[in-house]
C-alpha cells in the first residue's frame, strides 16, 4: 500500500468528518491510518481527560453534561480530525513543492540514463534525444522536446480534429502551435 501524503490525508479527513457528522460510526483501523503518532496520543489524552471528567463528576441531563464540558468519542475524534485538517492544509503547499520536485528529480533521472545510454551505444546526438523524449513519454512524463499532444488512436484524431474545426468556427485562438498533433 503506498504511503498517504499530506493531499491524500486532507481529501480522506474530510470524508470522514462528513461521516461523523452525520452520526456514522468510524473503524479505530480508519482513525490510525489517518492521524500521526503525535495526533493519536492528542486524540488519547482528549478521551483519557472525558474519562477523568465522567469519574470526577457527575451528570444526569444533557444540559449538565453540556455545562461540565462532556463530549462523546464521535465529538473528540471530530475535534481531532478537524485539528488534522488544518494541519494537513498548512502544509499543502509544501507537499506540492515536494511532490513536483520528485517528479522533476524522476523526469531528468529517465531522461538522462537513456540519452546516456544511447550515446554510449554509439547514437547520434538527435537520436539519443528522441529516445530519451520517448523514453519520457512511456514513463508518463512531460517531454522535453515542447511536444504536447498525444494521438494515440483513430478515435484520438477524430475528437482533435473536431476539436480544431470547433475552435474554429467559434472563433477561439489556439494557445499552442498550429495543430500541435505530436504526442507527448
Amino acid at each position: 500500500m503506498p504511503k498517504l501524503n499530506n493531499t491524500h490525508v486532507a481529501d480522506r479527513l474530510r470524508k470522514r468528518i462528513a461521516e461523523l457528522d452525520a452520526g456514522e460510526e468510524i473503524a479505530a483501523k480508519d482513525v490510525r491510518a489517518l492521524l500521526t503518532n503525535e495526533q493519536m496520543a492528542r486524540l488519547d489524552a482528549a478521551w483519557q481527560e472525558q474519562e477523568l471528567l465522567r469519574k470526577g463528576q457527575r451528570a444526569t441531563t444533557e444540559e449538565q453534561k453540556r455545562a461540565l464540558g462532556w463530549k462523546s468519542k464521535r465529538e473528540v475524534r471530530l475535534e481531532a480530525f478537524r485539528q488534522a485538517l488544518a494541519e494537513a492544509n498548512g502544509g499543502m503547499l509544501t507537499t506540492l513543492n515536494e511532490l513536483q520536485q520528485k517528479s522533476m528529480v524522476r523526469q531528468m533521472r529517465v531522461y538522462m540514463d537513456t540519452y546516456g545510454a544511447a550515446i554510449d551505444e554509439g547514437r547520434w546526438k538527435q537520436q539519443a534525444k528522441n529516445m530519451a523524449n520517448n523514453a519520457l513519454t512511456r514513463a508518463h512524463l512531460a517531454r522535453l522536446d515542447g511536444v504536447t499532444k498525444v494521438i494515440r488512436s483513430k478515435r484520438d484524431k477524430e475528437v482533435f480534429e473536431m476539436e480544431q474545426r470547433l475552435k474554429k468556427i467559434l472563433g477561439i485562438e489556439d494557445e499552442g502551435k498550429d495543430g500541435d498533433k505530436e504526442g507527448t
